[in-house]
């Protein structure tokens, strides 16, 4: 079984402007003259860190990972203002040209799917090819099953946790009530719910408990811009017309795509994989049967890994 790449640290930094209010994080890492490749993290509101470099040959790709408006130490911190799918979009495409990239990989996962699927659909000259994880479509059932009903039945002792910040009046539409809590000026009952939000999703993310997922979702850092720009997204319908991904799914057939899911992935259910398989049958999707959502489960990873190995193999 695949594990991940040995630790690497960067071999440049910036700071990219897009526009006068949001500044981007960037690292680039690797063979600055390898297979160009496109880290896409998750949340939204999620961020990149040092493991997610591991996933790729450092020999032989060129890795290039940004922290998304409002999110990791792209600035300013949890900032919703000009902040919507199209705007990510934007900023994926002044990243490519700042970084004289004419075609690249996307790899993505969880909201990292979403946007490399909503961008490849935007920009598919672009796009070399798609390694995609834990399929989220962002659809009005998909929301609601995580953040009301469904996902509630099968962890409901962590539900508990995550419905006790909001008064039971407020119950019936907790997206609502949480968006409202994260968007007040209170900021001791902003953290409360951002805090209670992050740390449901942690929870929920593997299929064996992992404290260090969990503790690192719990970050007040992390959890603030986390929670903050989930609720933003998905109480505007992620900025998408209904079922955008599947229905311009067409855009993407000639694009070489592998799609990895956790058999039982609770945050974004299986189901979601083969709703886009179905829509992209040249597609090759791999299930796999002892994982969850994180991309960190053994399982995955090597799926993951195995899947960046074989496209350098392709592209060599």
């Amino acid at each position: 079984m695949r594990v991940l790449y040995p630790e690497i640290s960067p071999y440049a930094q910036h700071y990219l402007a897009v526009d006068e209010q949001h500044t981007l994080y960037v690292e680039e890492c690797g063979n600055p003259q390898g297979i160009p490749v496109v880290f896409i993290h998750g949340g939204p509101g999620g961020s990149i860190s040092p493991a997610h470099r591991c996933f790729f040959n450092p020999q032989a790709y060129r890795i290039v990972l940004f922290d998304q408006r409002g999110c990791g130490q792209s600035t300013p911190h949890a900032c919703l203002e000009n902040n919507t799918t199209q705007h990510l979009i934007s900023d994926m495409e002044t990243l490519r040209q700042h970084l004289n990239i004419e075609q690249w990989l996307l790899f993505g996962g969880s909201w990292g799917s979403t946007l490399a699927l909503a961008y490849a659909q935007s920009h598919p000259e672009r796009v070399l090819g798609m390694i995609l994880r834990g399929i989220f479509l962002c659809r009005h059932q998909d929301i609601h099953w995580f953040y009301q009903q469904g996902a509630s039945a099968i962890f409901p002792d962590y539900w508990q946790d995550y419905i006790s910040v909001i008064p039971e009046a407020e119950r019936d539409n907790m997206l609502a009530a949480y968006y409202r809590r994260l968007t007040s000026d209170n900021e001791l009952a902003r953290m409360a719910a951002a805090k209670a939000w992050s740390i449901w999703e942690g929870r929920c993310s593997t299929l064996h408990p992992n404290t260090d997922i969990a503790e690192h979702f719990g970050d007040p850092h992390i959890a603030l811009a986390m929670a903050r720009i989930e609720a933003h997204y998905f109480i505007n319908n992620s900025f998408m017309t209904d079922n955008q991904l599947i229905k311009n799914a067409d855009v993407l057939q000639d694009i070489p795509i592998t799609l990895i899911h956790g058999r039982y992935d609770v945050v974004c259910p299986i189901e979601q994989a083969f709703a886009l398989h179905k829509a992209l049958p040249n597609a090759q999707l791999n299930i796999i049967r002892d994982a969850g959502h994180s991309a960190f489960e053994p399982g995955i990873t090597d799926n993951l890994i195995k899947a960046t190995d074989q496209f350098a193999q392709l592209k060599a």
